[in-house]
């Protein structure tokens, strides 16, 4: 058991030993698509630029270059951006060398923190304030459609201050009405009243569940865009209110991972206004007033169309979408909704069929300039990439007809696949980890894991001679299963506290190994025989062993519970260790004493 256990800890533990190769990663961005066709243009461009690849393989719709150095990493990156253009994702990243047999068996090295591969680390902040006055335009909108469904007449309704909603009235009888209704709405809150108005506020349950809600979502989103990159194990987590930390261990392009992340963008049903658009070529000239309730967005071609304000439904609703072409031959996009997208557009469809609806991309970029608090100030550029007839009623599935080419619903398919971001969310903080210094950080690490190591051995040797060179390749052996372990776990990432745990791990490996042979000179100085000394050395130190690296286990429990970061790594690999200490400790020095001392006479132990 020992053998096959330590030889299948050695296999998992071996890719660790192969290092990574320099790679580059391509991958569609937005409206693109990495296919066969763009392997054979780049592997064209390589063999044109006489660049030797080592490997370049497609698969999951992106397409990986292994190189053999930097230099040549950063020569072909430039290459291949400059042919494919911006619609495609080239990163620079890092790509384990682990052979191909080793793969197939799946073993793969371990996960390296951001402190020991190298990379990026990026607080972003959630903006807030957009989110919220996003949330009152919605509300100033559902509160017209609410008191008109309910046929109680109103003479305004507009937002006043940050989250207040003014309603205006003819008579008090009216507003009375009106306030009667607002009441049994839960998303509001009364402020004021005066004789023919009064003012409502959003509730403060409903607004701290739509910051929630765009931490969240922003947070899921950021996910998906990060695969892009092709990072191995990022790490995307909520921290705080409005805050979210990304940390992309690998990647050596800074700036287009902040291209990549800071793309906020969201995605808007909108309703068109067939009657303001009959007057639309004066409205556009100037020559007429836009509606109420109402602006001009424009298409891709400059086309303008007219869209009412109020916003059917967003983006963050969509849960998939596909494209083909219909049994006309005509292309159109599949779109699958959550259930609170399906009853709202449900709702939606039933009261406006055969009416044309506009699907809005809204995008916040960086307009180089900064607030008071150094904050950057984001431009709002929006867009009308579609606009389809309703041609029946539907809630969380249909189709978006109306489409000129099966590109362009490709296209679409895949904008609205990818996500949006609910609010703006920017960079507040930055932090870069090359390459060589998380190499020294792993040099350093495994410095103190070898001192570490030797130091235990000598002790051990000078106090225990021969059961202390049995403990020693417990030490060893040790070492080589919680390597293999934090391999094959797949949440398991090692960081410089995660190497910190399992230097003091091998430090405590050896606890056992002293009680038990402290137990064993107890036992043949009160003359017991060998045998019967190593026997009794065992049982006695075994409940002492047990109970001490028991509370240990429960302290690492609790650290990987309630920890975040590298307090979880630490938590890891000390948990790890503890188990496999134990192991090694007992069962593999037992077998070691049981091969030189088992089944046959002694007079005296090497101890």
């Amino acid at each position: 058991m020992l053998v096959v256990v330590i030889c299948v800890g050695l296999l998992y533990a071996l890719p660790n030993i192969y290092g990574e190769d320099p790679a580059i990663q391509i991958s569609g961005s937005r409206g693109a698509e990495v296919t066969v066709a763009t392997q054979d243009k780049v592997k064209k461009l390589l063999d044109d630029n006489q660049i030797n690849a080592k490997s370049l393989v497609f698969e999951n719709n992106s397409i990986l270059i292994r190189v053999g150095d930097n230099d040549t990493q950063l020569k072909a990156k430039e290459l291949i951006a400059t042919m494919l253009g911006e619609n495609y994702v080239v990163a620079l990243n890092l790509a384990p060398a682990t052979p191909a047999w080793l793969s197939v068996l799946g073993a793969e090295p371990m996960k390296l923190g951001l402190d020991l591969r190298g990379g990026v680390h990026f607080l972003m902040e959630v903006d807030m304030t957009t989110a919220l006055n996003k949330l009152v335009d919605q509300s100033v909108e559902n509160l017209k459609v609410e008191l008109t469904n309910s046929k109680l007449p109103y003479s305004s309704i507009a937002k006043e201050g940050n989250q207040q909603i003014a309603l205006q009235f003819s008579n008090t009888d009216e507003r009375n009405m009106a306030l009667t209704k607002i009441k049994g709405l839960q998303d509001f809150k009364l402020v004021s009243q005066a004789n023919n108005s009064f003012i409502v506020t959003i509730s403060e349950q409903r607004l701290q569940q739509a910051k929630t809600d765009a931490v969240q979502q922003n947070t899921t989103i950021l996910r998906n865009r990060v695969n892009q990159l092709g990072v191995a194990e990022p790490i995307v987590q909520r921290q705080g209110a409005d805050r979210i930390v990304v940390e992309l261990p690998g990647i050596q392009d800074t700036a287009l991972a902040k291209r990549i992340l800071g793309a906020t963008a969201t995605l808007e049903f909108r309703q068109v206004n067939e009657e303001g658009s009959a007057n639309l070529a004066a409205i556009v000239n100037g020559q007429s007033r836009v509606p109420y309730g109402s602006e001009i967005q424009y298409m891709t071609n400059g086309r303008p169309v007219l869209l009412y304000k109020r916003t059917v439904l967003t983006g963050d609703h969509i849960t998939d979408s596909s494209f083909r072409a219909n049994e006309y031959g005509q292309p159109e996009v599949s779109i699958t909704l959550d259930n609170a997208g399906g009853k709202t557009m449900l709702d939606f469809t039933q009261k406006n069929l055969k009416k044309p609806m506009a699907t809005l991309f809204v995008e916040y970029k960086d307009s180089g300039k900064q607030d008071e608090s150094g904050k950057p100030i984001l431009e709002k550029h929006e867009e009308v990439i579609n606009v389809a007839t309703i041609q029946g009623i539907f809630s969380d599935r249909f189709q978006v007809t109306g489409i000129s080419n099966i590109d362009e619903a490709k296209n679409l398919s895949l904008l609205l696949r990818a996500g949006a971001l609910i609010a703006p969310i920017q960079i507040i903080e930055e932090r870069t980890v090359g390459p060589s210094m998380g190499q020294e950080n792993i040099t350093q690490g495994l410095e103190s894991c070898v001192w570490g190591l030797l130091v235990s051995v000598i002790f051990m040797l000078l106090m225990y001679r021969l059961f202390g060179l049995f403990a020693s390749l417990a030490l060893v052996a040790n070492l080589i299963l919680i390597v293999g372990a934090m391999s094959l776990l797949p949440g398991a990432t090692l960081s410089m506290p995660g190497i910190a745990g399992i230097v003091l791990t091998v430090g405590m490996a050896v606890d056992a190994n002293v009680l038990i042979n402290e137990r064993i000179k107890e036992e043949l100085s009160n003359g017991r025989n060998v045998q019967l000394a190593i026997s009794e050395g065992y049982a006695g130190a075994w409940s002492s062993i047990f109970d001490a690296n028991l509370t240990t286990l429960i302290t690492a429990v609790i650290l990987y519970a309630v920890g975040t970061g590298s307090i979880k790594g630490f938590a890891i690999t000390l948990g790890i260790g503890i188990v496999t200490s134990m192991f090694t400790s007992i069962v593999g020095t037992r077998a070691l004493a049981n091969l030189v001392y088992g089944g046959r006479r002694v007079n005296k132990l090497s101890i």
